[in-house]
């Protein structure tokens, strides 16, 4: 090997690792590497976080408590009249179909409409979709703290006279957590069942 091809071969391992270093916000190895399709600026070290929230059956839990084994985790609220049901539904098929394949996956619906979402309403609206999705909502300041560990958006379009029916406007990224690990991919809404499904076997083999 002469002294040039050696040079550009150190300057290739060397940038090789630069990059696993910036995606995966500074570890030098990413065990998920292989599992990865989406980027995240600043490393996925950048998005997730401690949190505090109210179950649906009104406990105050952690994020300890809540990905405590594989979580899908989705931004939303049960008044939304199609994005959320259909974003939540594909979800709890992925979980199902994890399910048949031995591997039991946890889907979390957080609300970012408070005022109206009581873990009431939220036990009925999750209930219906899937026997162990997880419901949680909380005060203004504990959902608005959630949504910004997680970088999601949400505004609710009130107008004058109309404080019970309004629209809230959201992002509708999907977010695998692991515990352990914390968030380690997100999933757009053109993700169907099965692609989740088979994106999230990929991380919990590596995990």
């Amino acid at each position: 090997m002469t002294r040039l091809t050696a040079l550009l071969a150190a300057v290739l391992v060397i940038g090789g690792g630069a990059v696993a270093y910036v995606m995966t916000g500074g570890e030098a190895e990413d065990r998920f590497v292989e599992c990865r399709t989406s980027n995240v600026a600043g490393g996925s070290a950048a998005i997730g976080g401690p949190f505090e929230l109210v179950s649906e059956t009104g406990e105050t839990v952690t994020e300890k408590d809540v990905i405590d084994k594989p979580t899908l985790i989705y931004f939303g609220y049960t008044f939304c009249p199609d994005v959320c049901p259909l974003d939540a539904a594909r979800n709890a098929e992925a979980v199902d179909i994890l399910e048949d394949r031995g591997e039991i996956v946890k889907p979390v619906f957080i609300s970012v409409d408070p005022e109206r979402d009581t873990p009431e309403v939220l036990a009925e609206f999750t209930d219906y979709l899937h026997p162990r999705m997880v419901g949680l909502t909380g005060s203004p300041e504990q959902v608005r703290a959630a949504s910004k560990a997680y970088r999601t958006y949400y505004q609710a379009q009130k107008s004058e006279g109309d404080e019970e029916y309004y629209l809230v406007d959201h992002s509708t990224m999907t977010y695998l957590a692991l515990p352990g690990h914390g968030f380690v991919e997100f999933f757009r809404r053109d993700v169907s069942a099965e692609q989740m499904a088979d994106r999230v076997q990929c991380f919990v083999d590596a995990a």
